[in-house]
C-alpha cells in the first residue's frame, strides 16, 4: 500500500477530503507541546503563581486554547468543522517550563488531530504573550501528537 498525501487531488490541487462514506465513530486526540522560560524568569512567575499584569497566565492559556479548539475548520482551510463533545486542556509548571496536553473527543466521521494540536499551539502563544514583556528568550517546542483513537489507524507515541 502506497500512502498518498489526502488533501491533493490527482491534478495537484488543494482538496479538502470526502468523509461522507466514513462511519461515525467516537475519536479522540491528545496533544502536547512545552514553553521553556529562562531560570529567572520561569522563578519569578513561579514565585508569583503564574500571575501577571493581564491575570492568570495559566487560565487564560487554557481558555484560549479551548476557544482556538472550536475555531481549528476557520484558521486550517482544509480542516472539517466539528462538533467537539470535550476539551480537556492542562498545563503544569516543570523543569523551567510550562507543559501543555489537550485532548479533545468528538464522534464525528474525521478525527481531532488537528484540533488538539492546534488548542496546544494557541496555548503556548498565549503563554508567550503575556510573558514576553519579561523576556523575548521564551522558546515554543516539542509541539506533537501524543495519541489519536478512532477511525482506520489509531496512533500512540
Amino acid at each position: 500500500m502506497t500512502k498518498q498525501l489526502s488533501h491533493i487531488d490527482e491534478a495537484g490541487n488543494a482538496s479538502m477530503v470526502d468523509v461522507s462514506h466514513k462511519k461515525t465513530s467516537v475519536r479522540t486526540a491528545i496533544a502536547s507541546g512545552r514553553v521553556i522560560f529562562p531560570e529567572a524568569i520561569f522563578n519569578t512567575l513561579a514565585n508569583q503563581d503564574f500571575l501577571g499584569t493581564k491575570g492568570s497566565i495559566i487560565q487564560t492559556a487554557i481558555i484560549a486554547g479551548i476557544q482556538a479548539v472550536k475555531q481549528t475548520a476557520t484558521l486550517i482551510p482544509l480542516c472539517h468543522q466539528l462538533n467537539v463533545s470535550k476539551i480537556q486542556l492542562d498545563i503544569t509548571p516543570k523543569d523551567m517550563a510550562l507543559y501543555i496536553s489537550c485532548k479533545v473527543k468528538c464522534n464525528e466521521q474525521t478525527g481531532v488531530e488537528m484540533e488538539a494540536l492546534t488548542g496546544v499551539s494557541v496555548a503556548a502563544l498565549t503563554i508567550y504573550d503575556m510573558c514576553k514583556a519579561l523576556s523575548h528568550d521564551i522558546r515554543i517546542s516539542d509541539i506533537q501528537l501524543e495519541q489519536k483513537t478512532g477511525g482506520k489507524n489509531d496512533f500512540n507515541r
